[in-house]
C-alpha cells in the first residue's frame, strides 16, 4: 500500500510540476513588453505559481521518489532510479534559483514602477529565466523518459 501511494503522490506531484513550468513558460512569453504595470502583474502572477504550484509539487515528487527508492529493494541498485533522484535533486537547485530571481525581478520592478523610474522594460529580462524554464521542463521530461524506459545501467556496469 505505502508503494501505491508514493507512486500515486509521485504522478500528481509531476503533473503539478509540469504544469507549473509550462504556465510560467507561457506567461513569460505572452508577457507584455509594452505596458510596465501589466509586465510587473504578469512577473508577479509567474512567481506565485512558482511559489505556490512549482515547489510545493517539486519536493512532492522528490520526497515520494526518495522515499519509493527507499521503500523498494529493487530501486536500491537500479542505476536509472539514482539518475532520477540526482535530476530532481538538480531540479530542486534550479527551481530555487529561477525563483528568487523572478521573485527578485518582480519586487525590483514594482518599486521602479512605485517611484515611477520605469520606462520601458528591456528584452532581454526573461531570456535567462526562459532558458532556465525550458531546462527544468527538459529535465523533467528526461526523468519520465528513465521512470519509463528503465535502461539498466549500474554502477558495476559503470565501472567497467
Amino acid at each position: 500500500m505505502l508503494k501505491r501511494v508514493l507512486k500515486f503522490l509521485h504522478e500528481i506531484g509531476a503533473v503539478g510540476l509540469m504544469g507549473a513550468l509550462a504556465a510560467c513558460l507561457i506567461l513569460t512569453w505572452a508577457a507584455p513588453t509594452r505596458s510596465v504595470d501589466a509586465y510587473v502583474i504578469v512577473r508577479q502572477n509567474v512567481a506565485a505559481i512558482m511559489n505556490w504550484l512549482l515547489m510545493p509539487s517539486l519536493v512532492a515528487v522528490l520526497l515520494s521518489g526518495l522515499l519509493a527508492i527507499a521503500a523498494n529493494s529493487a530501486f536500491h541498485n537500479a542505476g536509472w532510479a539514482w539518475a532520477k533522484a540526482l535530476l530532481g535533486i538538480a531540479m530542486f537547485e534550479g527551481s530555487f534559483l529561477t525563483i528568487g530571481a523572478s521573485t527578485r525581478r518582480a519586487a525590483e520592478l514594482s518599486a521602479a514602477v512605485a517611484s515611477g523610474h520605469a520606462d520601458a522594460i528591456q528584452p532581454d529580462m526573461v531570456q535567462g529565466e526562459w532558458g532556465t524554464l525550458w531546462l527544468l521542463l527538459a529535465l523533467s521530461i528526461a526523468n519520465i523518459g528513465l521512470a519509463v524506459w528503465r535502461p539498466r545501467f549500474t554502477r558495476s556496469a559503470l565501472s567497467a
